[in-house]
């Protein structure tokens, strides 16, 4: 739109100044009143009463005060240059006509003030000064008065003529809206399209200056560019007949148009885009009683013109973040998004729309392709962004918007947005051409920051994505091959792109085809050549960033041929590794089940080739090519008979026995086991390892036959396929148990289970229990147990013997056999005087026996023994107690933990006895015991003190004093153990303690402040914690004595103490004192009624 020109008599505007102006804006403004205390006055008539109120106090101010002849003069030049109505018998309009005028006073002045502005250099010596301030710039409060001067006169002179649906209704935003759309009197010249053209237009003349447009657009674009959309698209009622009755001419429709593009170049890109969206609105709302309507529908031609003004936005430079930004900040959801459920399902929709806003290819573009070769790099920009605070929405919506391009337009998603994500990865496949001036050994083929932005869109397309697409899915597997050999290069250091390699092959694998999954997993491995993997002369280096480039190889000279050689074969066994590091994780899909049964039936024809090449004649030609061929192809085929073991073990070691998740892949493993024991016997090549798989694989069709699984029809039907293999191995193994065991088995998988023999069951049972050994265990002691009474010992020894060389392996298939301590064993859960001499004696023997095992069960079985109270061992106390110490010097852990068991149990049945004697070899000297074995007698006193439990405090004194002379003792080791012990000793006491505290206190404080040994001091400390958390709201009355000194030791060990530990201790026990006191000073109070009975 055309601006008002330059008004004329530039002396006014010399000397008129804008606090003047903004002074008649204020008066303006001034609230008033109706000056009539009726109360039958209506809100309209005190509106129309303060309008007529202001407008007179101006022209007041104008005729009688001198000081504003300025501005008179002023306003009145730049009225008469105005082309616009000003009168009317309409007071909404006259007001706003009048404050028009003003505004373009206004801005006339600062025009001036800016352009007379000359600013005086700064002074060199204060650098940091501020600068001098433009005379034409608005203060806050100056700011306040001219935003609400501009709210009256949109709110007068914009939006009561917008016609229905066209922007927010003044009805539907305050009360005073409603109360202003009632007053605006409509009949009255001029027309309301003039006067909302007119109100348009001085604002837009208004904006040009800068400061006043950036308050106009930040609050009032909407409702501008609503006016605008208005006065230029808005098809008339009816065709005028002459020019007379047309309200606008077609050159001021023409203005309106163009300046409508103009304010929507001109403003912040994501606030056009939200505003077009408002305009556009949705369906027609009701409201909640489903009668009245809240708000019109947007009519045909605006939404069709927001429509292509939102694809005109979507189409400029940076048009897609415009997009994005305008709709995701809009309704106060903010970039991040929000916490609850309701913020993250609406930010989920948000994405949804923006995904479908941005896949529909727009009119304006010439073709779906143009568009998408405009549009897919700005979104792929959306996944870079590295704000955190957006850069999580926007990732969202590219995920989104990715998706549903690839679903709706796949061969276009695939060209523009699939090949820029994965070009870094196929520029170094094996099957690429490397231009000639990247062979030089050195070049960088891919940058850091390539691969590590393509490794990132990948996860977040395909893993955060998580739709499995044709599209994206072929994309993705040609360069698999790279992937996972990336994949390896980051196992062997520390790279932050490692769990994102994983994640993506862990999705891809799980999606794709089994067959495809298979194929691509033989390419890892190397077993089929065909997959595109890594191109030969290029290999991954680690980059300065933490990350990882691809460079050429540098040419390998003669003397690195080994090296080179070398490397290639770790190389590929480190592959092998990690493959089966990865397919630990693949075991619940089944993937890594099924490839296991592949390189299982490989390894089965490996054995046959190889049976196969020993009956062959050797190769005779004459050409030396084909010798030189033939010499190549018999390599080949053994690095992959080589690379097959390899994988066999590998995959045997990292995967678990959940390895197979159904019947099928049980089934074709016993199959494939089958298979390899026929191949054997066809070339006479038994072997025991082949017998023992046998065997297994046997017995576990027979679990399963044997209701380990509960079997269905089709479960029979592929077990049927075993039918001919098991007649096969039942008419041909040598061996007549894995012959009729065979028989069996094909006879129950032709029944469907009707029938089933015995040996069945036990290969079942067998195979179970060589699963589970503690099952097998509990059924030995269970059937020693129903073993006659009269059986002597002499008869167990054959068992005991075949047992023993069960434990040594010789012998693989032996039945369930007792253990290697038969007697104790026996008498395990037996009653109490049932114990015979010659089964005491045996055990007495036993506890010196060489063998460990057999050592350690009996000083188990003795312990038991006194534990029952058994009187023969009772009798024994004195022997038992010295085989108990003697053992305690034993270097194993399983047999001196079972001799403190049972000096512990000794104790706690003749504690007058045998603690004595105990506490009197814990306080012997280096000479008598080492530092280790009076640890142990430590612990047996421990043990002995948790067993009395009440019962300690008649041995308070001999083990207090006891504790307090080792934290004396010369060896630091026993000094930290008797602290210890004292520790926990203090912490069962209680109010116990008695006057020992004083003792137990001083000695704490001496070793926490003297001692050299860091351990010790950490023990003394470890003390006081213990028994602050034992005795709780009791230490106030226990340790009342001594906590003041206490609290003052902890306190110098906190801040003077020069171990951390030892700190870390202190100030666990200055927290556990901190609540101790809380609590007693401010105890909670208990919400709690006492009902008393009166008598």
């Amino acid at each position: 739109m055309a601006a008002p020109r330059q008004p004329a008599g530039s002396g006014v505007l010399e000397t008129c100044g804008m606090e003047r102006i903004l002074e008649a804006l204020k008066l303006l403004l001034n609230p008033g009143g109706s000056g009539s205390s009726s109360l039958q006055i209506t809100k309209h008539d005190i509106l129309l009463a303060t309008l007529k109120s202001n407008l007179a106090a101006l022209e007041d101010k104008f005729l009688k005060d001198p000081h504003w002849k300025e501005l008179k003069l002023l306003r009145d030049a730049v009225a008469s240059e105005a082309d616009w109505p000003q009168g009317s018998r309409d007071i909404t309009w006259a007001f706003t006509a009048q404050t028009l005028l003003v505004l373009l006073c206004l801005k006339e002045t600062m025009t001036r003030l800016a352009a007379d502005f000359n600013p005086a250099k700064g002074n060199p010596r204060t650098p940091e000064a501020a600068p001098a301030l433009s005379p034409d710039t608005l203060s806050i409060s100056q700011q306040k008065t001219v935003q609400s001067v501009l709210q009256f006169v949109v709110t007068l002179g914009v939006c009561p003529y917008l016609v229905p649906g066209v922007g927010v209704p003044l009805k539907y935003r305050t009360a005073f809206g409603a109360v202003v759309q009632d007053v605006v009197c409509l009949d009255a010249a001029p027309s309301a399209t003039r006067r909302l053209y007119t109100s348009c237009r001085v604002l837009l003349s208004v904006a040009q200056n800068a400061a006043l447009g950036s308050l106009i657009f930040c609050r009032h674009f909407g409702d501008i560019a609503a006016g605008l959309c208005q006065l230029g698209f808005c098809p008339p009622k009816r065709k005028a007949l002459n020019p007379e009755e047309e309200v606008l001419t077609e050159e001021e429709r023409a203005l309106s148009r163009e300046a409508l593009r103009d304010v929507l170049d001109q403003v912040y890109q994501p606030s056009a885009v939200r505003e077009l969206l408002t305009l556009q609105g949705g369906p027609p709302q009701s409201c909640a009683d489903g009668k009245t309507q809240v708000r019109c529908r947007a009519p045909a031609w605006l939404r069709r013109l927001c429509g292509q003004l939102l694809s005109e936005r979507l189409m400029r430079p940076s048009g897609v973040q415009a997009v994005v930004r305008g709709i995701l900040e809009g309704a106060g959801a903010g970039a991040a998004g929000g916490s609850d459920a309701e913020a993250t399902a609406a930010d989920w929709k948000k994405c949804d729309l923006i995904a479908r806003i941005l896949s529909s290819c727009p009119q304006q573009s010439l073709s779906p392709e143009d568009y998408y070769r405009d549009i897919c790099p700005q979104i792929l920009d959306l996944f870079h962004f590295q704000d955190k605070l957006t850069a999580r929405q926007f990732q969202r919506v590219a995920t989104t918007t990715f998706i549903t391009m690839s679903r709706e337009r796949p061969q276009l998603a695939a060209k523009y947005l699939l090949q820029p994500v994965l070009a870094p990865l196929r520029r170094c496949l094996n099957t690429a051409e490397i231009p000639e001036s990247d062979m030089v050994p050195g070049t960088v083929l891919v940058t850091e920051e390539e691969l590590n932005r393509c490794i990132e869109d990948v996860f977040k397309v395909y893993v955060v994505g998580n739709d499995p697409l044709t599209v994206l899915v072929d994309s993705l597997l040609p360069v698999l091959g790279v992937l996972f050999s990336l994949y390896c290069f980051t196992k062997q250091g520390v790279s932050h792109i490692r769990s994102l390699c994983q994640e993506i092959l862990l999705w891809i694998l799980g999606k794709l085809e089994r067959k495809k999954a298979l194929g691509s997993l033989k390419g890892f491995a190397g077993l089929d050549r065909s997959v595109p993997s890594l191109h030969s002369l290029c290999h991954f280096k680690a980059a300065s960033q933490g990350g990882v480039m691809i460079t050429i190889k540098e040419a390998i000279c003669d003397e690195d041929e080994d090296e080179a050689l070398y490397q290639k074969v770790s190389s590929e066994q480190c592959q092998v590794e990690h493959l089966g590091d990865l397919l630990s994780h693949c075991q619940e899909c089944g993937l890594a089940g099924d490839f296991f049964i592949f390189c299982l039936k490989e390894l089965t024809q490996v054995a046959v080739e190889n049976e196969a090449e020993l009956e062959t004649e050797p190769f005779s030609s004459t050409s030396l090519l084909e010798l030189e061929q033939h010499q190549t192809l018999l390599v080949e085929d053994q690095e992959r008979k080589l690379l097959i073991l390899q994988l066999m073990a590998v995959l045997c070691e990292k995967m678990s026995e959940q390895i197979f998740t159904n019947i099928t892949q049980v089934v074709d493993f016993v199959a494939a086991t089958l298979q390899r024991a026929c191949a054997s016997l066809a070339h006479q090549a038994e072997s025991s390892v082949e017998s023992q798989t046998l065997s297994m694989s046997m017995g576990l069709v027979a679990v399963m036959l044997g209701g380990a699984v509960q079997l269905k029809s089709s479960d029979f039907a592929i077990l049927k396929q075993l039918v001919p293999l098991l007649e096969k191995v039942s008419k041909s193994y040598p061996d007549p148990v894995i012959q009729e065991l065979a028989d069996d088995l094909r006879i129950t998988i032709a029944t469907h289970g009707a029938f089933s023999t015995e040996a069945v069951s036990v290969a079942a049972q067998s195979t179970l229990s060589r699963k589970d050994p503690e099952g097998k265990r509990e059924e030995q002691q269970h059937s020693s147990h129903e073993r006659p009474r009269d059986v002597s010992p002499s008869r167990l020894e054959p068992q005991q013997s075949r047992g023993t060389s069960r434990e040594t392996g010789l012998k693989a298939n032996l039945p369930l056999v007792p253990p290697v301590v038969p007697e104790p064993s026996t008498t395990t859960n037996q009653k109490s005087g049932s114990l015979t001499a010659e089964q005491l004696q045996e055990a007495l023997l036993s506890a010196y026996d060489p063998q460990i095992p057999t050592r350690a069960a009996a000083l188990r079985t003795l312990s038991r023994w006194v534990e029952q109270r058994e009187p023969k061992a009772l009798e024994l106390q004195e022997k038992l107690l010295k085989i108990f110490l003697e053992n305690l010097e034993h270097e194993d852990t399983f047999v001196y933990l079972s001799a403190i068991q049972g000096a512990a149990l000794l104790s706690d049945v003749y504690p007058e006895k045998i603690l004595r004697g105990l506490l009197t070899r814990y306080d012997g000297g280096k000479d008598k015991h080492t530092a280790e074995t009076r640890m142990k007698v430590g612990e047996v006193l421990m043990r002995t003190v948790r067993a009395l439990g009440d019962m300690v405090s008649k041995y308070r004194e001999p083990l207090i004093h006891t504790f307090l002379r080792g934290a004396r003792d010369p060896d630091s080791a026993h000094r930290a153990s008797s602290l210890s012990n004292l520790g926990e000793l203090c912490q069962r006491l209680d109010f116990l303690l008695g006057s020992v505290v004083h003792e137990v206190t001083a000695c704490l404080i001496a070793v926490a402040k003297t001692d050299r040994e860091v351990q010790v001091r950490r023990a003394a400390i470890h003390v006081i914690v213990l028994l602050l958390r034992g005795l709780s709201q009791k230490a106030t009355e226990v340790l009342k004595d001594v906590l003041k000194d206490l609290y003052h030791l902890l306190k110098h060990v906190a801040r003077l103490e020069p171990d951390d530990v030892a700190k870390l201790h202190a100030q666990l026990a200055l927290e556990e004192l901190d609540e101790i006191m809380r609590n007693f000073l401010f105890p909670p109070q208990k919400l709690e009624k006492k009902i008393v009975v009166l008598p």
